[in-house]
């Protein structure tokens, strides 16, 4: 580790692993819940090489790819008669866990924790095979405090957890600005305030925070409170897109089920093809999925500017992976990494050749 930032490896690597994304009413904990989804498997269809394939998600909008893709079916369609069992996470180190223990085969998750878990196996333990959704992160601000960028110099603005995707992005942010502050403490020209999303919105309400660089649903909870979007983050990328959620396996699952691999992907694909071709009908199907594992669905003036902020899509954006873990080495909060071969984007590309569609690039971190 950087000598500028004296945190344990352990911390960092804590730190680093815990990747909320984007949260309903979940908190951060290692938690995780077997919801017990096995999808109909219709009358005679045959199995693949395995009786059942074992998938992890987190209960939010920007893992709507599985949400709807279990809710409607679409990837039992693709597996015949190998059954899903599905699993919920609160945050990426359980889903990590999970892979490394054999108690998932397949999972969607956000970048930090899948490079976390690339690099502390050395690279032994997963691949990204394909991705699932860009955007969807913003940064809100109270318009009475807050008006214009250089305004943010001096304030309090919240990042859900020390070293997760939104914080290390935040923290390039600033230094962008000129401004500096300590990535450890959050203590400098601007204070970060590592808040757990699920209390942001009360933290904004009683003016402890004056705004958040956060992920959808909370940046819109936020606006529902009377923030105003002062910063979408997409509008900091080319063309305006960069990865929040991808489709990882283990590489153990992969190599003897390659057959079942293909079958979730060609699921990820259509279910993708479904949700932008019908958003409305995605949407919906997104919300029942939520108020089935959380016990409440998202109103309306949340869901609906959340969803619009969310780009679904089967390329893993590997350049911006990439580019992220450049941003949290520059805060001094993760080593170098090693990625090569963090990708196999093989089977996606067959998926994608077949369905007419253009192949992807795994921007030089492919499998030998």
């Amino acid at each position: 580790m950087s000598a500028a930032r004296p945190l344990t490896a352990l911390r960092i690597l804590a730190a680093i692993a815990a990747l909320p994304l984007v949260l309903t009413a979940c908190g951060y904990g290692s938690e995780s819940t077997d919801d017990g989804t096995r999808a109909e498997v219709a009358a005679g269809a045959e199995k693949l090489s395995a009786d059942e394939v074992k998938i992890g998600y987190f209960p939010n909008l920007t893992h709507a790819t599985a949400l709807v893709g279990v809710q409607e079916g679409l990837f039992q369609k693709e597996l015949g008669g190998t059954t899903i069992k599905s699993s919920t996470f609160n945050a990426g180190p359980s889903e990590i866990e999970a892979l490394n223990a054999g108690s998932i085969d397949i999972g969607w998750i956000g970048p930090s924790p899948a490079i976390n878990g690339y690099t502390k196996s050395n690279g032994k333990n997963l691949r990204i095979i394909g991705g699932s959704a860009s955007g969807g992160v913003k940064l809100v601000v109270n318009p009475d405090k807050i008006k214009t960028v250089d305004d943010v110099k001096g304030k309090k603005i919240a990042t859900p957890q020390l070293g997760n995707t939104q914080d290390v992005a935040f923290l390039n942010w600033i230094a962008d600005q000129g401004w500096k502050v300590d990535a450890e403490s959050g203590k400098g020209d601007v204070s970060v305030v590592r808040t757990d999303n699920k209390i942001t919105p009360d933290a904004y309400k009683s003016g402890s925070i004056d705004g958040a660089w956060v992920p959808e649903p909370t940046a819109s909870k936020l606006v529902a409170e009377g923030a105003e979007v002062l910063l979408d983050e997409s509008t900091l990328w080319p063309d305006d897109k960069f990865v929040i959620t991808n489709i990882i396996v283990s590489q153990k699952f992969l190599k003897e089920h390659p057959d079942v691999v293909e079958a979730v992907l060609r699921g990820s694909v259509k279910t993708n093809e479904w949700i932008n071709a019908h958003p409305e009908k995605a949407k919906d199907a997104a919300n029942t999925a939520l108020k089935e594992l959380s016990g409440k669905e998202l109103p309306a003036d949340v869901i609906d500017p959340a969803w619009k902020s969310i780009t679904f899509l089967d390329d893993p954006l590997a350049s911006t992976l990439n580019t992220e873990a450049k941003h949290a080495v520059r805060a001094g909060l993760l080593e170098e990494p090693d990625l090569k071969g963090i990708y196999d984007l093989a089977p996606l590309n067959k998926v994608l050749k077949a369905e007419g569609e253009d192949e992807v690039d795994d921007a030089g971190l492919g499998a030998q």
